[in-house]
């Protein structure tokens, strides 16, 4: 990411994040991607529509009083997700002992994936716990990009409990982390 394009991120950053902690949240991360702005919010009790929609109320009224953004582009306001993507070193310090699925910048060996278990990380350097290549580490500057992988369970069987016509009913309403 450009200089220029990392300050106005810092900028809208320094913008949302007072309303996002005012609500009792995080701000995760803020990325743009072509004409969206996407705002990320992590809570510790989980966030419903509800606190979503009035996020995105408040955020979208302080971006507009203060136009840090050139032309017209479409504000998203969500969870992380549970396969998050890791940029910064507090996202990677929060994914300690979670599988990580990790691409590192082209070197002399080339590029090279790394899925495991993030161990720690240590003034910039990853541990991770490869199945295949054992402990190693990873600088961060080598991460060319990064995010948590979340592992599903086995799918229910045919017939069993919560399967009634072919549909699933086990889902509870509320957003997914």
């Amino acid at each position: 990411m450009n200089t220029e394009s990392q300050s106005h991120l810092e900028l809208i950053f320094s913008l949302v994040e007072p309303l996002v902690e005012a609500a009792g949240h995080t701000l995760y991360d803020i990325q743009q991607n072509g004409g969206t702005l996407a705002v990320l919010v992590d809570s510790d009790d989980g966030l419903g529509v509800d606190e979503l929609s009035g996020l995105s109320h408040s955020v979208s009224a302080v971006l507009d009083e203060h136009d840090p953004i050139p032309g017209r582009y479409t504000l998203e306001i969500s969870t992380p997700g549970v396969e998050r993507r890791l940029r910064q070193e507090k996202h990677f310090s929060g994914a300690v002992g979670e599988t990580v699925n990790i691409r590192t910048n082209p070197g002399p060996e080339g590029r090279r994936r790394i899925v495991g278990t993030l161990l720690d990380i240590d003034g910039g350097v990853l541990t991770i716990d490869s199945s295949d290549l054992g402990a190693t580490t990873v600088h961060l500057t080598e991460v060319e990009k990064a995010r948590t992988v979340f592992e599903w369970g086995p799918a229910p069987k045919p017939g069993s409990p919560g399967k009634k016509n072919g549909s699933n009913n086990n889902h509870k309403g509320g957003s997914q982390r």
